[in-house]
């Protein structure tokens, strides 16, 4: 058994929320059943990924808002949302809308860059702007600006006889602006994340430095050493929170149809985590299959995994829901205690 001396804090899991475009409704359903199922699990956060244009989730921020009615507990994050597509200054109101109907659970992750396929939808998503749209670092640093209740304008008070304004967007969510997270990919990114006051959301794609070995998860350790590096010596307080993400496939109580199933899947993408991938040079993680004793080894022997405490583990994207839901079950009944991990139960929010 691996060495528990330092166990995991936190357990999440990430889904796509994927549909059958003849039947959106069940698909979108079926992932709020599975966040549901999170919660009684224990698990400590449930994260949707943010799809467009796709047959995967668009408005995980709608999907918060209906899980937060229907969990007391759980904390529900977004891994990630591009801001590319977003209006910063809605996107806050909308996200501090659900955080106080979730009672302070949300955590937002964000990214920027330009829309996948731009030059397709920039008519639509920017008819008069897409050649002047800025999706650097600024555009997230408004979004953080503004959730956090700096003013957007000088005019406030009474106009009328009932009409009130304020000069910051409202709601307002106290304590929001702690829980954003930043989704980085390469050094760059994540040296500024940690200076500029977000948690890290590492994942199982990145880009390595010119200077480094494709080795994925040295590559992602440097990273994360990176970020708290910058975020201890721009802010000097509590260390920032730093969750991984990897794609983890536990087969203990799987049968099987479902471990052949998930073998092919494995063994499909594997080829693509050997080389560096396009014309960016992604590195992909390779998928952790096995028993959950297996798993749990593999990640001890993770130099990426021993950086964190928490971790937000990614479901396949094309399973079924009876797959997810034997997956979830052995990731909070044996991965997750092989790990040093406890389940979290009541209703106070876990973090």
């Amino acid at each position: 058994m691996p060495d528990t001396s330092r166990p995991l804090q936190k357990l999440g899991f990430l889904t796509i929320g994927l549909f059958d475009p003849a039947a959106p409704a069940a698909g979108h359903q079926s992932t709020l059943d599975i966040i549901e199922l999170g919660e009684r699990l224990g698990f400590d956060s449930a994260w949707l990924r943010h799809r467009h244009l796709q047959f995967g989730i668009s408005s995980p921020i709608a999907m918060m808002a209906a899980a937060s009615q229907r969990t007391s507990r759980i904390e529900l994050g977004t891994a990630v949302t591009p801001l590319a597509w977003e209006n910063p200054l809605r996107l806050a109101e909308d996200l501090a809308t659900v955080d106080l109907l979730a009672g302070g659970r949300i955590n937002p992750g964000l990214s920027v860059g330009e829309p996948m396929h731009y030059d397709t939808v920039k008519h639509e998503l920017y008819p008069d702007s897409s050649e002047l749209e800025d999706f650097g670092y600024g555009r997230v640093d408004r979004l953080a600006r503004l959730i956090a209740g700096e003013p957007v304008r000088d005019f406030s008070g009474k106009q009328g006889v009932v009409e009130e304004f304020s000069n910051r967007v409202e709601p307002h969510s106290p304590g929001l602006r702690d829980r954003l997270w930043y989704g980085a990919g390469s050094m760059k990114s994540a040296v500024w994340a940690g200076a500029n006051g977000f948690n890290l959301l590492s994942s199982s794609v990145l880009f390595p430095g010119t200077d480094q070995e494709p080795d994925f998860a040295r590559a992602q350790q440097s990273q994360i050493r990176a970020f708290r590096e910058a975020a201890a010596s721009a802010h000097g307080h509590a260390p920032a929170r730093v969750s991984q993400g990897l794609v983890v496939i536990p087969t203990d109580s799987a049968s099987t149809g479902q471990r052949e199933k998930y073998q092919r899947y494995v063994d499909e993408r594997t080829p693509r985590t050997r080389a560096l991938q396009g014309p960016k040079g992604m590195l992909f993680a390779p998928d952790l299959i096995g028993t959950s004793d297996d798993i749990a080894q593999q990640l001890y022997a993770h130099a990426g995994f021993r950086e964190v405490d928490e971790v937000a583990f990614a479901l396949p994207f094309s399973f079924d829901h009876e797959d997810y839901v034997q997956i979830l079950t052995d990731i909070a009944g044996k991965l997750g205690p092989a790990l040093g991990w406890t389940p979290q139960t009541g209703s106070t929010p876990s973090g």
